[in-house]
């Protein structure tokens, strides 16, 4: 199934409450993907010149609620003090079952249901969303239907892969994983170019060969049947100078370590915030 199929199906405008980098990532999406601009509403109180060029093409800015039409879907893209602010306002934009996509980070099923009504996904994205290659892990309340489903899969999917979960427990560490992950893999690339200066390359050559390195492996995992650990060993001669620097980023309190300790901070974070 495309995306552009359970989007041509939702019957109805969507709202966009929120309409910042993820935001504005997931109506760009939308848009290429064939939603008709005119059934698009954005609630934004600062929309960019970029969200503001998009109302020639149809979208609505800022309409009030009795306004809107019959809301299909209402999807949230604020950050979660914004949301407990905003809630009172944008509740009237829904009835008992509009389906709600939020992607707030720790904010729970329940909470929304009970701020907002309607039929909630929960969902995680990450920030590679902004083009197209990003991964969103969703949850579903049990009255979502099988139709609210595929739609919220469509509204997701527009800017990336998604994967669906039963258990809304998970999502806490989904978002240490993936919804985190690309500032790990951002601070990978910007030791990796400290540590070539530090070896003696100039610091623009560093530089450039660490964002290069790391975009070029991610593309190259991306591409392959192989798993990361086959590829791996795939660059890894015995004996060699790959060997050597990972008998040290595999060895005790390694990046395995690392890496388990981060996620599970990040785990307990993403808990912490849900209270």
């Amino acid at each position: 199934m495309t995306a552009a199929q359970p989007l041509a199906k939702i019957n109805g405008t969507v709202v966009l409450a929120g309409a910042g980098k993820m935001g504005g990532a997931m109506l760009s999406g939308w848009l290429a993907q064939g939603l008709d601009a005119k059934r698009v509403l954005v609630v934004e109180p600062h929309p960019s010149d970029e969200i503001r060029a998009l109302v020639a093409k149809g979208v609505r800015l800022n309409v009030p609620a009795p306004d809107a039409g019959s809301v299909a879907a209402f999807v949230i893209a604020l950050k979660p003090q914004a949301f407990r602010e905003a809630a009172p306002a944008l509740k009237p934009y829904l009835d008992v079952t509009t389906l709600v996509v939020s992607i707030m980070a720790g904010t729970t099923i329940a909470s929304l249901a009970q701020a907002l009504g309607g039929r909630v996904v929960r969902a995680m994205p990450n920030t590679p969303a902004a083009i197209g290659r990003g991964i969103a892990v969703a949850v579903a309340a049990k009255n979502v239907s099988t139709a609210q489903r595929e739609a919220a899969d469509g509204l997701l999917r527009a800017t990336g892969s998604v994967e669906w979960v039963e258990d809304e427990g998970l999502i806490d560490a989904v978002t240490a994983v993936s919804g985190s992950g690309p500032a790990y893999v951002f601070l990978l690339a910007e030791e990796l170019a400290r540590a070539g200066v530090a070896a003696g390359l100039p610091e623009a050559l560093a530089a450039r060969l660490a964002r290069e390195t790391v975009a070029g492996s991610g593309e190259l995992l991306h591409r392959s049947d192989l798993d990361a650990a086959t590829l791996r060993q795939n660059v890894t001669s015995p004996g060699g100078t790959t060997a050597a620097a990972l008998q040290v980023l595999m060895g005790k309190d390694g990046l395995q370590s690392l890496l388990t300790r981060a996620v599970a901070e990040a785990t307990r974070r993403s808990k912490e915030l849900a209270k």
